[in-house]
């Protein structure tokens, strides 16, 4: 595989990346004014209490096992307007960063196979993993799946110096990666504490920490969206650090493209 080929298929990673970021952006954009759509609609019905059937498991047969429950509608509105203005930014966050996460995997993962040789020499991998593989490249690949699954539980930071040393990209030298620090340190918190801040949080948020210890971590639109910035962000430093050391003709012919013509892709901001 050629360097040519290696700076394309990251640069496919990066861009295929930040697509899912926009789509993502535009889902949760969508949902929005689908919620404001339902308020409104009870907002101007004259019934003040609403009937709702939802399903709340599933049969052996593949039916759902429904409940119906009757809202006062100011209680429904309210239901509405925590869906709206608290979950939608939660799962939005915990969509951004799983795209996030994943690009960065992608990247580790495309550059190894190419240059196996950055693996540690001390690093093991079981003998079972390399009778079932199927290629010398799938070793590697699993290796690299082993070694991507113990840096999930560190920091974003130690996560940073660990690709630094792997692929001489440092994340910290991005503003973005460090605001990206404090929206995975809160997706982590919203999963794994119920969205009560603790010394885990605060130490991986750093400066960027948005409540003390023992509060209720804050989530509205405003912050899905300023977090959705930061990711796009990080994704086009990335892009360009990659590109000076691997070289994509696919990003150079598409920089071109755009300063010849500043409206293209614009449709997609």
């Amino acid at each position: 595989m050629s360097g040519a080929n290696v700076g394309n298929s990251l640069n496919k990673i990066v861009s295929g990346a930040r697509n899912t970021l926009f789509e993502q952006g535009e889902l949760a954009q969508l949902t929005y004014g689908a919620f404001d759509i339902a308020a409104r609609g009870m907002q101007e019905s004259e019934q003040e209490e609403i009937e709702v059937t939802f399903p709340v498991g599933w049969r052996p047969d593949k039916t759902a096992i429904n409940s119906t429950r009757i809202y006062q509608k100011n209680e429904l509105l309210g239901r509405y307007q925590l869906l709206a203005f608290n979950h939608l930014a939660i799962n939005g966050i915990i969509q951004l960063v799983a795209i996030v996460e994943a690009m960065l995997g992608d990247v580790v993962r495309k550059i190894i196979l190419q240059y196996p040789q950055k693996l540690s020499a001390k690093r093991t991998i079981n003998l079972k993993s390399i009778l079932e593989a199927a290629s010398i490249e799938e070793v590697h690949l699993r290796a690299t799946d082993q070694l991507l699954n113990e840096m999930s539980y560190k920091s974003p930071k130690e996560f940073a110096e660990f690709l630094e040393g792997m692929i001489s990209v440092n994340l910290l030298e991005c503003p973005a990666f460090h605001r990206y620090m404090e929206v995975k340190a809160s997706r982590d918190i919203f999963i794994h504490n119920r969205g009560m801040v603790n010394d885990v949080y605060l130490r991986k948020a750093g400066s960027h920490q948005r409540a003390q210890a023992g509060a209720r971590l804050p989530a509205d639109v405003q912050y899905f969206l300023e977090s959705y910035e930061f990711c796009l962000q990080l994704s086009d430093w990335l892009e360009i650090q990659l590109h000076e050391r691997w070289h994509s003709s696919e990003f150079e012919e598409r920089s071109r493209s755009v300063l010849s013509d500043p409206n293209e892709g614009s449709e997609n901001v």
